[in-house]
């Protein structure tokens, strides 16, 4: 209760919680096509869409979390490269990003674009 309270209480958090957000959005679709392409399917924690940007948050309670995006553990971040590759053509002119909001602390980590983008879906893994 005391880490959702303060989660909720932090107002670097609040834009995650407006009116242009969504709790537990499902995302699915294809990546390369339908002939050598693949299919991701999957829940975003939360989906802020706004006019200029699309973000997407995913939660963590890891303990501590890393200090940086380039500690991040690569399931975390093969998972919101998908999340972004899949959202991408839907919402074209607008920037996709991805955050992680870690409980712990709490804080807010955005992930850059080049790092995401080391770990976007792959074709050739079929």
């Amino acid at each position: 209760l005391r880490v959702t309270l303060a989660v909720l209480d932090d107002p670097r958090f609040a834009p995650l919680f407006g009116p242009d957000s969504v709790a537990e959005a499902q995302v699915a679709g294809w990546i390369g096509g339908r002939i050598g392409g693949r299919a991701i399917l999957g829940q975003i924690d939360r989906l802020v869409v706004t006019a200029t940007e699309v973000v997407i948050v995913d939660y963590k309670t890891h303990r501590p979390p890393p200090a940086t995006p380039d500690e991040v553990a690569p399931l975390y971040l093969a998972k919101v490269a998908a999340y972004r590759a899949v959202l991408a053509p839907l919402y074209p002119g607008r920037r996709i990003r991805a955050v992680l909001a870690w409980t712990d602390g709490p804080r807010l980590m955005d992930l850059p674009d080049a790092l995401l983008d080391r770990y976007a879906p792959s074709m050739a893994s079929g």
